[in-house]
């Protein structure tokens, strides 16, 4: 039984430090110098912790640092700025 509390508990606070992670889909982008831009575009947020671009898929996996978060508006206005097109329907 003290097994069983103990590796609940670890997994419970496994699941609570669980980084939040947002996919957004990026029209217009057509080159690594693209997808290197928006990479470093996002690192420069204190909210992200990590970027993946995926540019072969066109889009963007924002991993955000504990209880943080970049808006909608703000990831738009990002992206847009730099002259592509936002989706957030990406799975």
């Amino acid at each position: 039984m003290k097994a069983l509390i103990f590796t609940l508990s670890i997994l419970a606070s496994t699941l609570a430090f669980a980084a939040e992670t947002e996919t957004v889909g990026v029209n217009g982008m057509v080159c690594s110098f693209c997808a290197q831009g928006i990479t470093k575009k996002f690192q420069e947020q204190p909210e992200v912790d990590k970027v993946d671009v995926s540019l072969e898929n066109k889009f963007v996996k924002l991993t955000y640092k504990d209880g943080k978060k970049l808006s909608h508006e703000k990831i738009s206005s990002l992206l847009k700025d730099a002259g592509y097109e936002v989706s957030f329907d990406k799975k």
